[in-house]
């Protein structure tokens, strides 16, 4: 049975998203009480919520804190991008942290980093306090990024892991949009204590929640593995089939070799760890870092009138659009989804691209607040349905077991870099031509849609062994 669960773990199974999140009352008499679990995401997307505010801090305080600090566009650029710095050594080290110090441990750790940057730029005079604080919050979130989900997955009876673990992405959208909302109220430095609230919320948090059973068993503390199994199921409920397959599942799991580096470059490995650096690479390299991190700034540069609508609908439309990527993703498929997906963010590319081209040659000036607003609006919708979550979700399904932990560092360590070059040259690319860096990137969401024909399988209701064999078949293709 712990293989049987790994693999469904292994190949992403949401099937239980079609039906709703709250659980019936057969589920309820099934699995016990589960206050205890739902009261354990809620503290752990608190780190998703504080994901997605430092994300989008940037955008809404750019030309505040530009002018109070006079600041160049060479340091808030900086500024900007540095964020994913520090996202990529806290992706890189956050495995052994949390196999060292446990997911709760992990997940305070993030908070108590976050809570110091944000401090540290709230009470900034210069870029040098603004840069250190914006790299130690990258650090938190760059941890926040693998813990939480891994935690969720963890702690969730078999039947509510794809529901709860899709909270995780869209609270990352919500504190994203909710900091774009809140930054065109307040000053910058009150949006920058106000991400002091979902880090202070999660602090208190974990005192009330359990650790992961999972992790619990792998360390050999088996009373407390037990406890916190038994507070997550319910007092009444009888834990014992779980517990056991838990136990078997560790068993397995430490029988597997340890995988080496050089080893992914094998001829069997070489195929999937091009198509997950891949998926990541255009997902990055299509510009969703630079036009996210700087959308305000954007609209403004076609008019005041697009900044102000363009943003309000930046941040509302976020929410509502991920939530149905979750379902089209369970009902469609990977490759159709990511597909169009890549076609929407390449439309949009082209509309915004075209209207800075009207605009430089004075041509339909009227027009030019629309296209800009519209072109950046159906981007950042059809990335929200598809190119955000999927290449995540194929990540996750192709690697096989004994080699996914290190594969999956690379990954994460490649899509954290591309964010960092993404968000440090958009200001300048735009500063060059404004309609040729949306060009660019429209004909870099095109090539994805190549690149997805050409290499990546579908891996929707498949197991391990059968998407395997798919990658093995087109090996030499």
């Amino acid at each position: 049975m712990a293989i049987e669960e790994w693999k469904e773990l292994e190949n992403g199974d949401h099937g239980d998203l079609q039906s709703p999140l709250m659980p019936t009352q057969e589920e309820q008499q099934q699995n016990g009480s589960l206050q205890m679990v739902y009261l354990s995401t809620f503290v752990a997307v608190c780190g998703s919520f504080q994901f997605g505010s430092c994300v989008g801090y940037s955008a809404p305080a750019q030309a505040a804190i530009r002018e109070d600090l006079n600041l160049s566009l060479s340091e808030y650029s900086m500024f900007g991008s540095i964020l994913t710095i520090g996202a990529m050594f806290g992706a890189v080290t956050s495995g052994r942290i949390a196999d060292y110090i446990g997911r709760k441990g992990a997940m305070r750790m993030s908070a108590y980093f976050c809570i110091i940057g944000w401090i540290a730029i709230y009470l900034s005079k210069e870029s040098l306090s603004l840069d250190i604080g914006r790299v130690l919050r990258g650090y938190g979130i760059g941890v926040f990024s693998y813990v939480v989900p891994i935690f969720i997955a963890e702690i969730a009876p078999k039947n509510l892991r794809g529901r709860l673990t899709t909270l995780n992405q869209l609270l990352i959208v919500t504190g994203g949009s909710v900091a774009f909302l809140l930054g065109m109220i307040v000053t910058w430095r009150t949006l920058a204590l106000s991400g002091l609230i979902p880090c202070t919320t999660l602090l208190v948090g974990l005192f009330f929640v359990p650790e992961s059973p999972r992790w619990l068993a792998k360390v050999g503390q088996e009373k407390e593995f037990l406890s916190a199994l038994q507070k997550l199921r319910g007092k009444n409920a009888d834990i014992s089939t779980e517990a056991a397959q838990i136990q078997n599942y560790i068993e397995t799991m430490e029988s597997l070799p340890k995988t080496k580096l050089v080893d992914l470059f094998q001829r069997r490995y070489i195929r999937p760890l091009i198509i997950g650096v891949g998926l990541m690479v255009f997902q990055q390299f299509g510009g969703i870092n630079g036009i996210g991190f700087f959308a305000s700034e954007t609209f403004a540069s076609a008019g005041p009138l697009a900044g102000k609508i363009g943003t309000i609908a930046y941040a509302c439309i976020q929410v509502p659009i991920t939530v149905g990527g979750v379902i089209l993703m369970d009902k469609s498929g990977r490759r159709p989804l990511i597909m169009v997906s890549a076609a929407g963010t390449s439309l949009g590319c082209f509309l915004a691209g075209a209207s800075f081209f009207l605009k430089s040659h004075g041509l339909l000036l009227e027009f030019v607040p629309v296209l800009v607003v519209v072109g950046v609006l159906i981007f950042i919708a059809f990335f929200s349905i598809g190119m955000g979550a999927v290449p995540w979700v194929i990540m996750s399904e192709i690697f096989p077991i004994n080699v996914k932990g290190i594969a999956g560092s690379i990954v994460v360590l490649v899509n954290w870099l591309g964010a960092w070059v993404v968000s440090f040259t958009f200001n300048f690319f735009m500063s060059w031509s404004s309609s040729g860096t949306f060009f660019i990137y429209s004909l870099i969401s095109l090539m994805t849609i190549l690149f997805v024909v050409k290499l990546v399988p579908e891996t929707k209701g498949k197991t391990l062994e059968e998407i395997q064999a798919s990658i093995d078949s087109q090996r030499d293709i």
